[in-house]
């Protein structure tokens, strides 16, 4: 059977497992005694069961997956993957009951990470497939782990190991400039899209670039931890949230104390982290953040919002004082199948400063539209250009703007 999943063996395996669960265990005081179960099998028994989910992850460079889902009765079953977008169940995989794949999924977490999972019905951890040789060269998965309908799902997501070329980014030289610690030695960059929109991708290539130029000291702090940079020219520092260090606000501040030049807060998730990542650019050193936001505006209002009323006008004069750049960005269907990326892309000068200064933010979108010569284009104007390029269609163009009407307008002028 494809990638070596032997069914009739998981059913041999976990079937005197599965007996040894007393009938009156329910919701969480059963995966509680399934942990136990676990913990108590001999190595050899957890590699097996082990093996069977590392083989339905590897075949995941096989069939070019992003994501893979299992577990829980949203699967029906089924191992589903996510390739160029879509997602479908594997039929050349074979289906596991509920609880088959309550007893593997269990078997791939340690005590400590059951009991978060427990107690917070969700585990967000980074996992490494076994018998990898270096951490830099090993192929990892961002996990997601969480309960549906009391039984346990799964989500991973590949990490790529492949850091995609700083040029692919197609940037101007003076985003470049910004972008890097040779040039603005200060300042705060925001990476933001949906999820699933590459931002974790750009960010790593963005991180490569500093560190095979510059000598630095680079701390990145995340939830979980994905591609690990191999110190080249600087030393990098990784720390996973709930592993290495408690949160993301905690991680921030103890990087001022260990002499770092650029600082990686992985995810802006919530008031005291936005807050503690302005502090520590304010206090002259270089960050980047992400942010679930689709473009540079509604990122700048979302900081914004997530202070008080009371605070907002000191909020905005900080913000208008450290902020660098920011890029949105999206993976649109391309006419070959796959997905290309497309961006919004704005140069915080003086003008912009101002108009954050004195909360005139609707005032941006101008500036980006006329502000080439800097760098800076919306995502209305790649989207146009990605269509000129024979890359996207015009559907995908106008589906995936921020403002569809004037995406239209673009690509109505550029058909005259």
């Amino acid at each position: 059977m494809e990638v070596g999943v032997q069914k009739d063996r998981v059913k041999e395996l976990i079937e005197p497992l599965s007996a040894q669960l007393r009938d009156s265990l329910k919701g969480l005081e059963r995966h509680r005694e399934i942990g136990k179960i676990i913990d108590n099998q001999d190595e050899e028994t957890r590699a097996e069961l082990q093996n069977v989910v590392e083989n339905l992850l590897k075949k995941m460079y096989k069939n070019e997956a992003s994501d893979i889902d299992l577990g829980g009765p949203g699967c029906a079953n089924k191992v589903w993957y996510r390739i160029h977008g879509d997602k479908s169940p594997d039929k050349s995989v074979p289906e596991f009951s509920l609880l088959e794949t309550d007893f593997l999924l269990h078997n791939l977490i340690m005590p400590s990470q059951r009991e978060h999972l427990l107690e917070h019905r969700n585990l967000d951890f980074s996992y490494s497939l076994s018998g990898s040789d270096s951490i830099s060269g090993a192929r990892r998965y961002r996990a997601d782990m969480y309960f549906d309908l009391e039984h346990l799902a799964l989500n991973m997501r590949k990490i790529d190991n492949e850091i995609r070329p700083f040029k692919g980014l197609n940037l101007h030289p003076e985003i470049a400039k910004a972008l890097s610690l040779k040039y603005f030695k200060y300042g705060m960059t925001l990476v933001t899209g949906i999820t699933g929109s590459g931002k974790s991708s750009t960010l790593d290539t963005v991180i490569d670039a500093n560190n095979r130029t510059v000598d630095s000291h680079i701390v990145i702090i995340a939830s979980p931890v994905e591609l690990v940079h191999e110190p080249k020219k600087s030393v990098v520092r990784h720390r996973e949230v709930g592993r290495d260090v408690k949160s993301f606000k905690e991680g921030a501040i103890q990087a001022l104390r260990q002499d770092p030049d650029i600082i990686v807060i992985g995810e802006l998730r919530d008031p005291e982290t936005i807050m503690t990542a302005l502090e520590i650019t304010d206090s002259g050193h270089k960050t980047f953040g992400t942010l679930h936001t689709s473009s540079a505006m509604e990122s700048i209002e979302r900081i914004l919002g997530e202070v008080p009323p009371d605070e907002q006008n000191r909020v905005r004069t900080r913000l208008a004082d450290v902020l660098t750049c920011v890029i949105s960005q999206k993976l649109i269907p391309s006419l070959d199948g796959k997905r290309v990326l497309a961006k919004e892309v704005l140069m915080v000068t003086s003008p912009v400063k101002a108009a954050i200064r004195n909360n005139n933010v609707n005032e941006i979108y101008q500036m980006l539209m006329e502000g080439g010569e800097q760098g800076m284009m919306t995502m209305e104007q790649d989207l146009k250009r990605l269509y000129e390029a024979g890359k996207i269609s015009k559907e995908e163009a106008i589906n995936n703007a921020n403002n569809k009407k004037r995406v239209k307008q673009l690509i109505s002028e550029a058909q005259y």
